[in-house]
């Protein structure tokens, strides 16, 4: 399972949260997620590798994103042009088996880390998928322990920590602890 990271916070200082927006993925977005899949630092927390071939990528847009149920770009809206549809990271909201759960994992490129990017995305993701996802009355995340800006972006969008779990999963190739994150339908959302 992804988990999402934020690191601390940048020299150039917040992002708008009402700037970050949210929208489905195509091909021509490839070059642009390259930038920030590529970068081991942004992957370090996820259960997959850094991307070193752009054509692995494309085929993972093409095979993956593209068909998934709810896998958007987050975009930065700086006032219009080419600019602001491009993405500096993803979120995507997978339902489980269970109808009513999903499983939320979000990355952002290292440029956007620690200015809120990570948090608006996970606020606006959250309040669509309950809305898109039908039957989805609960939305988890899973994090790893050590990743403190992932689980703080989580908790000022209004997850609430429900668990740590104990050698939960191998993220590579290392046994790791992971806290469970979750906001349920009738909670309050965060503005």
């Amino acid at each position: 399972m992804d988990h999402e990271h934020e690191a601390p916070a940048h020299p150039s200082g917040p992002t708008r949260a009402d700037a970050v927006t949210l929208r489905p993925f195509d091909l021509a977005d490839v070059d642009a997620m390259m930038a920030w899949a590529s970068d081991p630092a942004v992957t370090a927390f996820m259960t997959w590798d850094a991307y070193t071939s752009r054509d692995a990528l494309l085929a993972f847009m093409r095979d993956a994103v593209l068909p998934h149920p709810w896998f958007r770009a987050i975009c930065l809206d700086s006032g219009g042009g080419e600019e602001s549809r491009r993405p500096v990271g993803a979120v995507s909201v997978t339902p489980t088996d269970d109808r009513c759960r999903a499983e939320l994992c979000v990355v952002v490129a290292r440029a956007h880390w620690g200015k809120g990017v990570a948090t608006a995305a996970l606020k606006r993701a959250v309040a669509a998928a309950f809305a898109d996802l039908e039957g989805v009355e609960r939305v988890e995340a899973l994090v790893d322990a050590d990743n403190a800006a992932s689980r703080r972006a989580l908790e000022k969008a209004g997850f609430q920590r429900e668990a740590l779990l104990r050698s939960y999963c191998v993220v590579k190739g290392k046994l790791r602890d992971m806290v469970i994150y979750s906001f349920i339908s009738t909670d309050t959302l965060v503005d």
